[in-house]
């Protein structure tokens, strides 16, 4: 564990990946017991939220490599969670739904709510909308140099 010397001179990057890295790890132990990762989680969350989806939809709104997601994919589909079906429109894109089973699980699995309230619970509003807005800048212009590359 770090002391307050080792962390006090780090930067807003530096606090943001420790704040997503804990966050992640209390949610990774949660979600331990019923046999799921946080990616995968999001996975279903998606699908339990938004219906159905075609997997390259999938990969870009949870910004994941193609490799990665479909590593992800085979393990909820072996898992029975989702189910993967060619699409109707084009034969090479693969729809991801809930199966029974997914559905049965995510209304098993704990409420994780908790870990957003724990975190930013009692924080000022005004001091949250301006660290959303910084961050959202910097990512954009982040993402904005890495196209031009």
């Amino acid at each position: 564990m770090h002391d307050q010397a080792d962390t006090k001179n780090l930067s807003v990057g530096a606090w943001t990946k420790r704040c997503y890295f804990a966050g992640r790890a209390l949610m990774d132990e949660r979600l331990r017991p019923f046999d799921l990762g946080s990616t995968q989680w999001y996975v279903l969350w998606c699908l339990v939220n938004n219906g159905p989806s075609v997997q390259r939809d999938l990969g870009r709104t949870l910004e994941l490599e193609r490799a990665t997601l479909s590593g992800i994919i085979a393990t909820l589909v072996r898992k029975d969670l989702i189910a993967q079906t060619a699409d109707g429109g084009d034969q090479r894109q693969r729809l991801l739904t809930l199966t029974a089973a997914g559905e049965k699980l995510w209304r098993r699995l704990p409420d994780l709510s908790f870990i957003h309230d724990a975190a930013f619970g009692g924080i000022d509003e005004a001091d949250l909308a301006t660290t959303i807005r910084v961050l959202k800048s910097a990512t954009e212009r982040l993402q904005t140099l890495l196209r031009k590359d």
